[in-house]
């Protein structure tokens, strides 16, 4: 296959319109077309379905794109290795973060690349671990910084934790239980809750902690995946949440947020680093892992 005709057609297949498409690559949208009916052709299958509204994806498509985001990702850290040879002092990082390395371990270490290298250039995408670990494993980020499993479950992805991180129940400041130096389980239940999803790590552990005192779990009010959006609730109403300590640190510094000292609460979880297993790693993003792990030590 004509490696350009997959770029081509992933580039495609990520925006769900032809025109959108070419206008990201600078080529013409017949010119786009054509390249991909002729990938079409060559492998003997339809890649999209063209619609009213766009393009979608095939099952034919999405095993391509499987592996032809790998091959992107590979062919990234094979041209940032032939700069780094060439001596040349730059690169493009694409990577993934979660809301709580967001919040201080993430910036900093930027900052402390940009000291070094500052013609580094670096592309963060935002998700959850449920979002993450695929974008990781299909060649989308180069590496993705967020909480890391005990033990590894897919056997194509590799984990290195670099810290511990506790999580909390949070209130907004002068909350009715921000007078007390310990809540219990019983006066929790008496709140309304905004959580994250079920799957995620902290509602699991949310869930067991009652479940571990004899209560039923509260439900929740709101579920989201936005944390923003859960500080937010909770400033804005009596409303509870249970999210890492690190997430609020700006927000109790500014005396707008508060922990409360939970009875039995022991819950804790690694964040670290999760890359893929066959992968490599271009210079500029070992630059950038480099900052990571020397901010994390701090912490």
């Amino acid at each position: 296959m004509d490696y350009r005709k997959v770029q081509l057609f992933l580039a495609a297949a990520r925006l769900g319109n032809l025109t959108e498409a070419a206008a990201s690559l600078e080529i013409s949208q017949p010119a786009l077309s054509k390249s991909i009916k002729s990938l079409e052709k060559t492998l003997g299958v339809r890649l999209l379905e063209r619609g009213r509204f766009g393009v979608s994806v095939t099952p034919f498509g999405q095993a391509l794109m499987q592996h032809g985001q790998v091959i992107e990702a590979e062919m990234r850290n094979a041209i940032g290795e032939i700069q780094a040879m060439r001596g040349a002092q730059r690169g493009h990082v694409l990577m993934g973060c979660g809301p709580t390395e967001a919040t201080r371990l993430l910036p900093l270490a930027l900052q402390a690349l940009a000291q070094k290298n500052p013609d580094i250039q670096v592309t963060v995408l935002y998700g959850l671990n449920e979002a993450l670990m695929p974008w990781v494993k299909q060649g989308e980020v180069d590496f993705a910084l967020s909480s890391v499993p005990v033990r590894a479950t897919d056997s194509d992805l590799t984990h290195e934790a670099l810290l511990s991180e506790t999580a909390t129940v949070v209130a907004r400041a002068g909350h009715p239980l921000t007078q007390h130096k310990v809540v219990t389980p019983d006066m929790l239940t008496q709140y309304p809750w905004v959580l994250p999803r079920q799957r995620e790590l902290e509602r699991l552990a949310f869930d067991d902690y009652f479940v571990a005192h004899g209560l039923e779990p509260p439900s929740a009010q709101v579920e989201t995946t936005s944390t923003v959006l859960m500080k937010s609730m909770v400033m804005q109403s009596d409303a509870l949440t249970f999210i890492p300590t690190e997430l609020i640190y700006w927000e109790v510094r500014a005396g707008q947020l508060q922990p409360l000292q939970a009875t039995g609460n022991q819950w804790a979880r690694q964040v670290g680093i999760t890359r893929r297993r066959k992968g490599s790693m271009s210079p500029a993003s070992q630059l950038l892992l480099a900052a990571v792990k020397s901010v994390a030590k701090s912490f």
